[in-house]
């Protein structure tokens, strides 16, 4: 099964650049993504630990973002959340050295796979954090009920 790490990392970050005014808690944050704030404590680390957000204990802290969101590429957020990703997995076990397809099996799919992430990398390098905030905001401002939500309390964006 996939992991949701990215996602949910691209989400809190999202959420972080429309309310960049304020500090957020993890409760917050969790209200939106909808799971356990403790999940989001955990990828918020390694977002820290990547330097891409921070924060501060006590009344009014909370979790900002420490880099513009336009720098803030999809790569920068998979490589903070999901350090080890490996969509490829190879053999269990060595093929049969015998056979000419077991011969060459790995060294061919190791240079394909190694294309197919080279073309993810440079995808999810050109996609940033602004640029999902964007489309957000533009759907907003094409569907009058999403607006009237995003106003609303306990929303991002709207009146907490």
């Amino acid at each position: 099964m996939a992991s949701s790490k990215m996602s949910v990392g691209i989400h809190l970050l999202t959420v972080l650049a429309l309310k960049r005014d304020e500090p957020l808690t993890s409760e917050f944050l969790a209200g939106s993504v909808n799971t356990n704030p403790v999940v989001i404590r955990r990828l918020l680390g390694s977002l820290r630990e990547a330097g891409i957000v921070d924060s501060r204990t006590g009344v009014g802290g909370g979790w900002t973002l420490q880099v513009d969101p336009d720098r803030i590429t999809l790569l920068d957020i998979l490589h903070a959340v999901e350090p080890h990703e490996e969509p490829f997995g190879l053999h269990h076990s060595t093929p049969n050295p015998e056979c000419p397809c077991g011969q060459h099996i790995v060294s061919v799919l190791c240079e394909t796979y190694q294309e197919v992430r080279d073309a993810k990398d440079r995808v999810l390098k050109g996609i940033t954090v602004a640029d999902i905030t964007r489309k957000i905001l533009a759907r907003f401002d094409r569907d009058p009920v999403a607006a009237a939500a995003m106003a609303g309390p306990g929303c991002p964006g709207g009146a907490d």
